[in-house]
């Protein structure tokens, strides 16, 4: 499960932006929402969503706005699900907590986190598919380079 937990920046000294970014989180994605999306702690966002292509996409729409820094968890759920998202827990919640903690310190502010985090010894053999390192490196890599596109590249 990927959970996205968004912290809009600087909100004591903007516009709150939680309820209209949950509004159109939900009405974007509607449908691919495995809970709806929740307001938590008064200015963050979170969603949980259960394929890479909707986290990735919803990643990509809540960082080019610019008003959020952004934490994707990887992991599982517990289970049963409840009916709102801020109140489901479970190690993919725990990663996303600890990945938008990550991101106010991130220059692109997006950070990625699994539960449990998952580390390779040097002298392990690469894995045949990039884990959580290399993915967060490859998202960095194109937020850097989309914050440098002028509005007239888009």
């Amino acid at each position: 499960m990927f959970v996205i937990t968004a912290d809009q920046k600087a909100s004591r000294h903007d516009i709150d932006r939680a309820g209209s970014g949950r509004d159109d989180l939900a009405a974007r994605y509607e449908g691919r929402l495995v809970l709806p999306v929740d307001r938590t702690s008064g200015d963050e966002v979170q969603a949980l969503v259960a394929d890479a292509a909707t986290a990735l996409d919803m990643v990509l729409l809540l960082t080019r706005a610019g008003h959020w820094s952004v934490g994707l968890g990887i992991g599982t759920v517990r289970t049963p699900l409840p009916r709102a998202t801020r109140e489901a827990t479970g190690p993919a919640f725990i990663a996303a907590r600890d990945a938008v903690t990550a991101a106010k310190r991130s220059a692109t502010r997006f950070a990625l986190a699994t539960d449990p985090p998952t580390a390779r010894a040097d002298d392990d053999p690469p894995p045949a598919l990039p884990g959580p390192a290399e993915v967060e490196a490859l998202l960095t890599l194109l937020l850097l380079a989309r914050d440098r596109r002028t509005p007239q590249g888009w």
